[in-house]
């Protein structure tokens, strides 16, 4: 395809996140919201530090802390370029890369369809896929992981086929370990995808005489691996001088939780394995069949688009043989093994959605595929012909931009879109005017958020009840709680019925349904 119907598909691109982007005044949401609060870190020169605590998992004991010991920092870093283009420290300045790469995603993947079967008219079909991409739409120009993981996904099976095309061009395994490199500078799960390169090295280089294979394996094993360095070497140095440890401790206690709200478990010895074991083999087996199930829905809603999800398998079956199918697959696989029974608790509540962003585009890919040798089966059995085939592709894309806007209408109006941020400076005011000091800390269920909409520092309410609350407030000298309804465990619960009833939580006011409490400490 020319140049001229690439740069058509990315201004294409462009509209609908920019028109979505005006109803998402705020990140919307706790991850949007850590990715560009470390964003604004970053641009005012604060570097990889915080003042606000989203979980405690690291082990950290004050404000401020090392940033990103939890999620990586690829996306904040991006929001942080945004800024730093237009000079402003907005919102709306940090999520500008996003919509750019997101338009991006659509000639990107146009170009992997073409790759893959040299048709224009089904890489245009995909390209409008990637356009309309239902549960994705509202989430692709926000400040987070879906876009960058997309475009990291297009363009790593792009040049998986150049590999499949000549295997002896050696380059190109360096420049799959520079993606692995850039997912898992994104997200910690994006190292999956390192391991995923060595096994398609595995099976790529040819098997002749042992000592030449195993010399090919070192050589292009030790490119990879290069290419994964070159990324993330300078954030393993941060780690090693900060905590004496390539990877940031807050991820790896991630894998003893037996239930998502201990994600805020203070303090964090807690969870350890012997807790875990403690548990019960029956509820963590429970919990990981809870997740399979989960994964699986989300595997066929958000990834297959729904009414796109025959049709992937169909293009799954049909070129089943193919390379790049093969490897997607196996990294799907991996990813719902992953996400299912090691981290289920994260998995099931949006990480698996996250992660498989990066297979889109070959399943935006298949797609078409699959819809096409299904009509042609038909054909074979004299039912249907090429209008027939126009009809079905038309159909199928109309369909596809229903869900989509279906989609967006119930996360951003149905739904509403964000979570306390716009609420936040009423409640900051409400303090200002009991005469809360600006140093002070308070507590709430989105820190992150909180910080973004009023500058405070701020940490989040813990898993533990009372009790925990009190031991954060002591050790991070917090003074205030701010308690929504939405933030009420049911270890709390009782804060928000019997405001009056608790001596260590002095009941302030209400503010929109928030209730705010001073810290008897």
């Amino acid at each position: 395809m020319s140049l001229r119907t690439y740069f058509l598909l990315f201004i294409s691109g462009l509209i609908l996140p920019f028109i979505i982007a005006q109803f998402q005044p705020v990140p919307g949401y706790l991850d949007s919201d850590y990715y560009f609060a470390g964003g604004l870190q970053l641009a005012k020169g604060n570097g990889f530090t915080e003042p606000y605590l989203w979980n405690y998992l690291d082990g950290v004991t004050s404000l401020p802390h090392p940033s990103h010991t939890y999620w990586m920092p690829l996306a904040s870093i991006v929001s942080a370029f945004g800024m730093w283009v237009t000079g402003q420290a907005t919102y709306a300045s940090a999520r500008l890369p996003f919509i750019v790469i997101a338009a991006l995603v659509v000639p990107v993947t146009a170009a992997l369809a073409y790759a893959f079967s040299k048709k224009r008219d089904l890489a245009l079909i995909s390209a409008l896929l990637a356009i309309f991409s239902v549960y994705h739409a509202p989430f692709v120009g926000v400040t987070d992981n879906f876009s960058l993981f997309m475009l990291f996904g297009s363009m790593y099976f792009i040049v998986a086929t150049k590999l499949l095309e000549d295997v002896s061009h050696d380059r190109y395994w360096f420049f799959l370990g520079l993606l692995a490199g850039l997912f898992s500078l994104s997200r910690s799960d994006g190292l999956l995808w390192l391991a995923l390169t060595f096994l398609f090295l595995l099976w790529r280089v040819p098997r002749d005489a042992f000592s030449r294979f195993a010399r090919d394996v070192l050589i292009k094993s030790l490119l990879v691996f290069l290419g994964f360095l070159v990324i993330m070497a300078p954030w393993y140095a941060r780690n090693l001088k900060i905590f004496g440890t390539l990877m940031a401790p807050g991820g790896s206690r991630a894998l003893w939780l037996e239930n998502y709200d201990q994600t805020f478990t203070y303090p964090p010895e807690d969870l350890s394995m012997e807790s875990f074991l403690v548990y019960g083999w029956n509820e963590i087996v429970s919990d990981r069949l809870w997740a399979l199930g989960t994964n699986l829905q989300s595997g066929f809603a958000a990834h297959g688009g729904i009414i796109l999800f025959p049709f992937i398998i169909a293009g799954a079956i049909y070129f089943r043989k193919n390379e790049r199918v093969k490897l997607a697959i196996t990294a799907w696989l991996i990813l719902f093994f992953v996400m299912s029974f090691i981290f289920p608790f994260a998995g099931a509540r949006g990480a698996f959605f996250h992660a498989g962003a990066a297979l889109q585009p070959m399943w935006w890919t298949l797609a078409p595929l699959g819809l096409d040798e299904i009509l042609r089966s038909l054909r074979k059995r004299n039912w249907g012909n090429d209008q027939t085939k126009v009809i079905f592709r038309s159909a199928l894309v109309m369909v596809v931009m229903i869900l989509t806007a279906f989609v967006v209408n119930l996360r951003l109006f149905a739904l509403g879109w964000g979570e306390g941020e716009a609420e936040y400076p009423v409640v900051e005011a409400f303090l200002l005017e009991q005469g809360v000091r600006s140093d002070d800390i308070v507590i709430v269920r989105n820190a992150p958020g909180y910080y973004i909409g009023t500058q405070r520092s701020a940490i989040s309410i813990p898993y533990g009840g009372e009790e925990a609350i009190l031991a954060v407030a002591e050790q991070f000298n917090a003074n205030y709680l701010v308690l929504e309804s939405q933030a009420a465990l049911p270890q709390i619960k009782d804060l928000l019925e019997n405001q009056q009833d608790h001596e260590d939580f002095i009941f302030l006011g209400e503010v929109d349904g928030t209730h705010i409490f001073k810290i008897n400490r």
